[in-house]
């Protein structure tokens, strides 16, 4: 089931950044941003209480809280940045260089989770890294 969640996630990217890039002409970005962020708001917070999931917020712990927060904070910030730079540049530029999250989520999972690097994993940030650099040229 992951797998299809997840490319259901690479699917819906895709559609914000083209639908984005059209929605965004004449906007200013950061307000375009917190326009997008609302509707993020009010869908997430629906499908909590649609799911009756409201009912564990007393249960999260403190440290749970506080990386949730920087979390949020993260994607604040990635999307002011990615908005803006969506607004100024080409989307077929601006996306994949925002897609080598990949590769640097893939070096903070291996410094700061210890996750395996595996030759399998170093090969496709590799690849993705020169894709990337093909792609933006």
């Amino acid at each position: 089931m992951w797998f299809w969640l997840a490319l259901g996630s690479a699917v819906f990217a895709a559609l914000t950044s083209i639908l984005a890039k059209v929605g965004i002409e004449g906007v200013n970005s950061n307000l375009a941003t917190a326009l997008r962020t609302v509707v993020v708001l009010v869908m997430a917070w629906g499908m909590v209480f649609l799911t009756d999931a409201q009912k564990g917020i007393s249960q999260i712990s403190q440290k749970s809280w506080l990386f949730l927060i920087l979390s949020g904070l993260a994607t604040g910030a990635s999307w002011l940045c990615y908005y803006k730079a969506l607004q100024i540049g080409e989307a077929s530029k601006v996306v994949p260089i925002d897609k080598l999250s990949v590769v640097i989520t893939l070096v903070l999972a291996f410094v700061f989770l210890h996750e395996k690097v595996t030759v399998k994993s170093a090969v496709g940030c590799l690849l993705i890294g020169a894709g990337t650099l093909l792609m933006v040229l």
